[in-house]
């Protein structure tokens, strides 16, 4: 390519965490399912990891007084840990093209779904007390394979009968210690360090992201957004997983 990929990718937090500002929810899985079209997800997942400590941490701390900790410290941390790490152990054996297919379908199912919801306008229903426990423990995995656990954990608490700041609350601080540990793991496997540079030449693009969407969250029509938003997730992931079957 004729442009350094790590401009784009620039570009591509600029846009995740703009959307995060705007939504609320959405910038791992936007910077690293646009990335990866240009990059591997082993060069790509430290840097966003430690770009998402600095946000979800600020985040989670103006909402401390919300957190559910019940919730948070005998259901999801627990779980998510657990399949966090195991995910992380299952990385190697799965070799890059496989990994990246896999999480182009995980962009595709999540991106599919909240389509199909939005346009059926479907009403979400609580899980079973086990199925909800299955659900997050997958999402640990699938945050430690390819640091994208939101699209399934969201899943696994659906019907939860926390109100909406609770569990924006626990889920911020659900991301700022799972992906805490895997700095400290990639710090122990020598990979945070080679990443470093990147991440702090990114962190401008954090407030710039986070001011813009400020700026556009009462301008723009939500739901028109999100609209357009899944879509290109869903040619993001079918690229994606394109992508990687050619090259498999």
């Amino acid at each position: 390519m004729i442009v350094d990929p790590w401009i784009w990718v620039g570009a591509f937090i600029l846009l995740a965490y703009t959307v995060e500002a705007i939504t609320g929810f959405g910038s791992l899985i936007i910077a690293l399912s646009l990335g990866a079209l240009l990059l591997p997800l082993s060069q790509l997942i430290p840097v966003m990891i430690a770009l998402n400590v600095l946000m979800s941490g600020y985040m989670a701390w103006r909402n401390r007084r919300h957190i559910h900790w019940p919730t948070l410290l005998k259901l999801i941390l627990p779980l998510m840990l657990a399949g966090t790490l195991a995910g992380y152990l299952m990385r190697p054996w799965l070799g890059d093209q496989l990994l990246k297919a896999a999480f182009g379908i995980l962009v595709l199912w999540f991106s599919t779904r909240e389509l199909w919801r939005m346009y059926h306008k479907h009403t979400v229903h609580p899980h079973p007390p086990m199925l909800s426990r299955v659900l997050t423990f997958g999402a640990g995995i699938t945050h430690g394979l390819f640091a994208s656990g939101g699209a399934l954990l969201v899943y696994a608490m659906a019907g939860t009968p926390l109100n909406k700041s609770h569990l924006r609350a626990t889920l911020l601080s659900t991301w700022f210690s799972l992906n805490t540990c895997l700095c400290v793991i990639f710090l122990l496997d020598g990979t945070l360090i080679p990443s470093l540079p990147r991440v702090v030449s990114f962190m401008p693009l954090l407030v710039i992201g986070a001011l813009l969407g400020e700026f556009l969250h009462h301008r723009l029509n939500e739901h028109r957004f999100r609209v357009f938003l899944y879509s290109l997730l869903v040619i993001s992931g079918t690229l994606l997983l394109g992508k990687a079957l050619v090259d498999m």
